[in-house]
C-alpha cells in the first residue's frame, strides 16, 4: 500500500467541504499539495490503524491547514475569517422519527420548528448519530443514518464539523476514510458506466493504488450531501442487485446497491436532505433518522455572542431582534443567523448609519448593498460602484434565480448559467454574491429575495425591453398592468401555489415595492422609479384574507402586511386582548379578518401557548378554521359543545398528521361530527406524526378506535368517550385494541356509555390480558348488575392487574336510556320561593303567571319581586332537565342558593350575578345571560318551546340546548344552543323566570 499516493485520497474529500465557504479549487490542490511537507506534531489516534508514520504526517499537515481555513467567511466586514472551532455553535438535532414526507412548505416549517421548546424533544449530539439511542439495541450497529433539515438549517455544517472532529481525533477514531459525495457532482455522472471503484477514483484519482480488499478490510464511511438536489432515478425496486465493487453499472444502480446494503455492508453511510424528499430511500434501508431542528432560543444567543467578538455589539444585535418577531423566527435557521449578522454588526457599530432594518426585505437589501460593495473593494479597488455594471450582474443572477423558482430546481448548472447571461469565467469575481445562490442551503433565502428583485425591476421595463415576459408563466398574468395590478396578480398566484414555494418570494416582492426599500437600491442600480403602491396592495391583501383562505395562506398574507409596513389588523386585536378582551371573546364582534388577524398575534406570540378553548371565542366552524394555526402550536386544545362539524374533522385530521404539530390533548366531546367526521378523524389518529395523548371525543366508531390503538404509534394514554352510546358491542369492539401489545391506554372513562354486565365482562377480559396498562377505570352512569360488578372488583383486587382506581357509582335501568335522558333529574318547584304572583299546580311541576296575588305566607327564600321560582332539589353531579314554556317566554336557569330573594336588583334577577346561568326564551329570540353578560343566540325553530338543560358540574359545563317534536316518532331532537364554562362551588338548583301571561311546565321523560 503506497501510503504517500493515498492520503490525499483519504483527505481530498474533506477539502470538498472548503470549496462551499469561499475556497477556489486551486487553494484546494495547495491543500494537497502541502500535505507532503515535513511537520512535527503527534500521532492521531485514527492514524494508528495504519501502521506507517506517514500517514499521521500527512493527516496533521492538513489539520494544520484545517484549523485556519475551516470557516464560516465573514470576510465581508472584518476581510478576515472566523474559525469554525471558535464561532460553531451545537446544532439541535433530534431524532427524526420515520421518513415520511413533509408536505408543509419549508417556510411553514421553519415558523412550527422555531415554536418548539427543547424539553419537548431528546437531543443528539452531532458526532454520536451513530450511536444506538437508549431504548435501541446497543448490539445492533446502526449503518445507514438518514439527516433531514430545511434548507439553511445546518446539515451541511453538521457535516464540516464531523469531520473535523475526526480528523483532529477527538471522535469515530474507528472510521478510516471518509469519502463525501455530493448528489449535485454524482448528478453530473448520471449517463456514465462506473464501478464503485472506478467512481471513487473519479473523484479521488489518488485512489487508484487502493486494491477493493482494502474497502472492505477499513472502516470507511460515505457522506452523501444534499438527497434533494439528486437527478437521479433512485430505482429501488427495479435496479439489478450488485456486490461486485468491480462490475461496471450506471451510477443510479450503484447507489441503491450501496444504500440497501448490497455493496460493502460494513460500510457506514449518511444520508442529508430537505423533508420534502426523504421517502425517496426505503425505509427499511434507514437504521437512524435524525432531524436538525436548528438554532433553539439560548442557542441564537450563543451564536451571536460568538460570532460577534465585541460582546456589547453583539448583546445589541441579538435585542434589535428580539423586538422583531419575523426575524426572530427566521434566526432559528443558522445561515439566517450568518446573514443577520453580517448586516447589523456593520450597522449597528460606526460603520454605517441608517434605519435598522425590521423586515426580511430590509435585512436582505441591506446584506446584498453589503456584498457589492465588498465586492468592488476587493476585485476592483475601489469602493463606489458602477451602476451600470452592478444592474447587469444583479439582474444576471436574479434571472437566473427566477427561472429556477419557476422551475422548482432547487440547484444550477453551467447550462443555466449560460441561459441567464451569466460569464462562468467571471462567476469567481463575482463570489461574494454569485457563491450566495449557488449554494443549496440559501436557495430559500437570497436567491427569492433576487428573484423577486429580478421581477420587481423587470416589471417596470418597457414591454419591448422584457422578451422574458413573453415566455414566463409568471409574467404572463402581469401583462398589460399597472404596477397595483401587477403587485395584486403577485398576491393571486401565491395564494394559487399548495406548495407555498411562492410565499417567500410574494414577502420580498411587497416589501420591494415600499420606496424606503427602493430608496436603499439608489446607490448600487440605476434609476429606479420611487413610487409606492402599499396603500392599494394593502386594501388588496386585507380583502383576501376577509376571503378566508388556507390558514397558511392567511399567516404569510400577515407577514406580508408586515413588509409593507402595516400593522393594523394586528393593532386592532392587540389592543382589544390589552383590555382584557381575551376573557370575553365569545361576545366579540370580530370581523372575519380580525379573527384571523387574532390567530397570528397567537400563533407569532413569543410565550408558549398550552391551551387554546374555543368556547372563549365565537363558537363556529368558520371562527374555529380562521383560528387553526392556533390550534396547531397548541399543548392542548378545548373544542367542546362548539357546533363543530365534517369540516371540522377533515381540518383536525389533519392537524394530527402534521410533523410539526404540538397538539397532544384535544377535547371534542358534545358535537355532532356524524360518522364522516369521525372516519376523517379516525385517519388522522393512525398518522405516524400522531402525537395525541389524551381525547376526549363524541362516539368514534369503536371498531375503527380499536385499530388506532393497536398501532405501534399510537401516543394515547387517556381516552374518555364519556356520555356516548357505546353498549356492549362498541366496548367489545373497542377491548380488541385494548388487548393489543401496542397500547398504551392507562385511563380509560366509559361514564353513561350504556354498558351492562355484558360490557364488564369484555372489560375485565382486557384487564386480565398480560399486556394491559389500565390504571384507571370509570364506569359510572351504567347498568353493570351484579355480575359485571363483581368481575370487575376481582380484578382490581387482583396482585397482578395494574389497575390502580375502579369508578362504579350511579347505576341503574335509567342509564341504559339514550343520549342525556340517562342523566334525568325529576325536579319539583319549591312553594317557599314562588314569587306571589306566580302559582303552582301538575305536583308543583307547573307554574303560571297570575293577574291576582296569590295568599302565601311569608317565607326568607321567597322571591318577593322577582317573577322566579326554584326547584326543591338541588344537584351536584350530571344532570339532565326538560321544561316547556307557553305564552309570551320564559327564563329556564341554574343558581346557587344564595342568589338574593327581596327586591329586584341584579343580586336577585337569573342572569345577571355570579349566583346565576340562564336561558332567556321568546318566540322570536334565545339569549343566555351570567353575571350581566349576554350572548344572543339564533331564534329558535317555528313553534319550539321546549328547552333542555345538561349540567355536569364536576367538569363544570353547563349546556342548553333547544327540543323540537320529530312528528314521525315520539323522539326528540336536539340543537345546542350555548354551553358555560366555568367552576362551580355550590349545589345547583333549577329556577324558572315567568314573564307576563305566560307558564312553563317541568317535563316527564319516560
Amino acid at each position: 500500500l503506497n501510503t504517500g499516493s493515498l492520503a490525499p485520497a483519504v483527505f481530498r474529500p474533506l477539502a470538498t467541504w472548503l470549496a462551499p465557504m469561499g475556497m477556489t479549487s486551486n487553494t484546494a490542490s495547495n491543500i494537497i499539495g502541502d500535505i507532503e511537507k515535513p511537520i512535527e506534531l503527534q500521532t492521531s489516534n485514527c492514524c494508528q490503524h495504519v501502521a506507517n508514520p506517514s500517514i499521521a504526517k500527512l493527516l496533521h499537515r492538513l489539520l494544520k491547514y484545517l484549523a485556519t481555513m475551516v470557516n464560516i467567511q465573514s470576510e465581508m466586514q472584518t476581510q478576515q475569517s472566523s474559525l469554525l472551532k471558535e464561532i460553531y455553535t451545537e446544532l439541535y438535532i433530534t431524532e427524526g422519527g420515520g421518513g415520511d414526507v413533509n408536505q408543509e412548505h419549508e417556510v411553514k416549517q421553519i415558523e412550527a420548528a422555531s415554536r418548539k421548546k427543547p424539553t419537548q424533544e431528546r437531543p443528539i449530539k452531532c458526532n454520536d448519530i451513530f450511536k444506538p439511542l437508549p431504548e435501541q439495541n446497543p448490539y445492533r450497529p446502526i449503518r445507514t443514518v438518514l439527516t433531514k433539515g430545511v434548507a439553511g438549517i445546518g446539515k451541511t455544517v453538521s457535516v464540516q464539523k464531523f469531520i473535523l472532529d475526526w480528523a483532529e481525533g477527538e471522535v469515530n477514531q474507528d472510521v478510516l476514510f471518509i469519502f463525501p459525495l455530493p448528489f449535485r457532482e454524482l448528478n453530473l455522472m448520471k449517463e456514465k458506466k462506473l464501478s464503485l471503484v472506478s467512481l471513487l477514483q473519479s473523484f479521488f484519482p489518488e485512489t487508484q493504488d487502493l486494491k477493493p480488499r482494502h474497502y472492505k478490510s477499513y472502516k470507511i464511511m460515505f457522506i452523501f450531501d444534499g438527497l434533494d438536489e439528486c437527478r437521479l432515478p433512485l430505482d429501488f425496486q427495479n435496479n439489478e442487485n450488485l456486490e461486485d465493487i468491480e462490475e461496471q453499472t450506471s451510477v443510479d444502480v450503484l447507489l441503491t446497491n450501496l444504500i440497501k446494503g448490497n455493496l460493502l455492508p460494513s460500510a457506514l453511510l449518511w444520508i442529508t436532505s430537505r423533508p420534502a424528499v426523504v421517502s425517496q430511500i426505503p425505509p427499511e434501508c434507514v437504521d437512524q433518522v435524525t432531524e436538525v431542528r436548528g438554532f433553539s432560543d439560548p442557542q441564537k444567543q450563543e451564536y451571536f455572542s460568538k460570532r460577534i467578538r465585541d460582546q456589547d455589539l453583539a448583546n445589541k444585535v441579538f435585542t434589535h431582534i428580539r423586538s422583531s418577531r419575523s426575524l426572530y423566527i427566521m434566526c432559528h435557521i443558522p445561515v439566517f443567523c450568518w446573514i443577520t449578522a453580517t448586516v447589523l454588526e456593520r450597522m449597528l457599530s460606526e460603520a454605517e448609519s441608517g434605519e435598522i432594518p425590521k423586515t426580511l426585505t430590509q435585512m436582505f437589501t441591506h446584506f446584498l448593498i453589503f456584498q457589492i460593495k465588498y465586492k468592488n473593494q476587493k476585485y476592483s479597488g475601489k469602493s463606489d460602484t458602477d451602476p451600470q455594471q452592478t444592474r447587469e450582474s444583479i439582474l444576471a443572477l436574479g434571472k437566473l434565480a427566477f427561472q429556477q423558482l419557476e422551475k422548482g430546481n432547487l440547484i444550477f448548472y453551467e447550462e443555466d448559467l449560460r441561459e441567464s447571461g451569466i460569464d462562468i469565467k467571471e462567476v469567481s469575481v463575482y463570489s461574494g454574491v454569485c457563491t450566495q445562490i449557488f449554494r443549496e442551503e440559501h436557495e430559500l433565502h437570497l436567491g427569492k429575495f433576487l428573484a423577486a428583485l429580478y421581477a420587481f425591476l423587470n416589471s417596470k421595463l418597457p414591454k419591448e425591453q422584457s422578451p422574458e415576459q413573453q415566455t414566463s408563466k409568471f409574467f404572463k398574468l402581469f401583462s398589460r398592468s399597472t404596477m397595483s395590478q401587477f403587485l395584486n396578480r403577485a398576491v393571486d398566484r401565491a395564494l394559487q401555489s399548495e406548495s407555498g414555494h411562492l410565499d417567500l418570494f410574494l414577502r420580498f416582492l411587497l416589501g420591494l415595492s415600499l420606496e424606503s426599500n427602493q430608496t436603499l437600491l439608489q446607490g448600487v442600480l440605476t434609476h429606479t422609479q420611487r413610487i409606492s403602491h402599499s396603500k392599494e396592495t394593502v386594501r388588496y391583501i386585507k380583502k383576501k384574507i376577509e376571503e378566508n383562505p388556507s390558514p397558511e395562506k392567511s399567516i404569510n398574507l400577515f407577514h406580508c402586511l408586515n413588509e409593507l409596513d402595516d400593522h393594523s389588523l394586528v393593532q386592532e386585536v392587540q389592543k382589544y386582548l390589552s383590555g382584557g378582551g381575551d376573557r370575553h371573546l365569545h361576545q366579540a364582534r370580530l370581523s372575519p379578518a380580525q379573527w384571523s388577524a387574532l390567530a397570528f398575534v397567537l400563533a407569532n406570540s413569543e410565550e408558549e401557548l398550552d391551551e387554546f378553548d374555543l368556547s372563549k371565542c365565537e363558537q363556529s366552524q368558520e371562527c374555529f378554521l380562521r383560528l387553526l394555526p392556533v390550534v396547531e402550536i397548541s399543548r392542548r386544545a378545548v373544542l367542546a359543545s362548539c357546533n363543530l362539524g365534517v369540516n371540522t374533522c377533515e381540518t383536525l385530521g389533519l392537524v394530527l398528521k402534521m410533523e410539526n404539530s404540538s397538539l397532544k390533548e384535544l377535547d371534542l366531546s358534545n358535537n355532532d361530527l356524524q360518522d364522516l367526521g369521525v372516519e376523517l378523524l379516525s385517519a388522522g389518529l393512525k398518522s405516524s406524526h400522531c402525537k395525541l395523548q389524551i381525547l376526549r371525543s363524541v362516539v368514534l366508531m369503536c371498531e375503527s378506535l380499536g385499530s388506532v390503538l393497536k398501532l405501534e404509534n399510537c401516543c394515547l394514554k387517556e381516552l374518555d368517550l364519556s356520555d356516548n352510546d357505546l353498549h356492549d358491542l362498541g366496548v367489545k369492539l373497542l377491548s380488541a385494541g385494548l388487548k393489543s401489545s401496542h397500547c398504551k391506554l392507562q385511563t380509560l372513562s366509559l361514564s353513561g356509555c350504556m354498558v351492562t354486565e355484558k360490557g364488564c365482562h369484555y372489560l375485565a377480559s382486557v384487564l386480565s390480558s398480560n399486556p394491559s396498562n389500565m390504571k384507571a377505570l370509570d364506569l359510572t352512569y351504567k347498568n353493570p348488575g351484579e355480575s359485571g360488578m363483581n368481575v370487575l372488583s376481582a380484578r382490581l383486587k387482583d396482585p397482578d392487574c395494574k389497575l390502580e382506581t375502579l369508578r362504579m357509582k350511579h347505576g341503574g335501568n335509567i342509564r341504559i336510556k339514550p343520549g342525556l335522558k340517562k342523566w334525568f333529574c325529576d325536579f319539583t318547584l319549591d312553594p317557599n320561593t314562588v314569587n306571589p304572583r306566580l302559582s303552582l299546580s301538575e305536583e308543583n311541576r307547573r307554574v303560571e303567571w297570575r293577574e291576582k296575588l296569590q295568599s302565601y305566607p311569608d317565607h326568607p327564600e321567597r322571591f318577593n319581586r322577582c317573577l322566579q321560582v326554584l326547584s326543591r332539589e338541588g344537584v351536584t353531579g350530571r344532570c339532565y332537565w326538560e321544561a316547556e314554556w307557553s305564552g309570551g317566554g320564559a327564563e329556564v336557569a341554574l343558581n346557587y342558593k344564595t342568589i338574593s330573594r327581596k327586591g329586584d336588583g341584579s343580586d336577585c334577577v337569573f342572569g345577571e350575578n355570579i349566583n346565576s346561568w340562564s336561558l332567556n326564551c321568546s318566540d322570536n329570540s334565545y339569549s343566555v345571560y351570567h353575571n350581566d353578560n349576554s350572548t344572543e343566540l339564533p331564534p329558535p325553530p317555528s313553534g319550539c318551546r321546549r328547552v333542555g338543560v345538561y349540567v355536569d358540574c364536576p367538569a363544570g359545563t353547563l349546556s342548553f340546548y333547544s327540543v323540537s317534536s320529530d312528528t314521525h316518532s315520539p323522539s326528540h331532537t336536539l340543537t345546542h344552543l350555548h354551553t358555560f364554562y366555568t367552576t362551580f362551588i355550590q349545589p345547583l338548583y333549577a329556577g324558572i323566570g315567568v314573564y307576563s301571561g305566560s307558564s312553563v311546565t317541568l317535563c316527564k321523560i319516560d
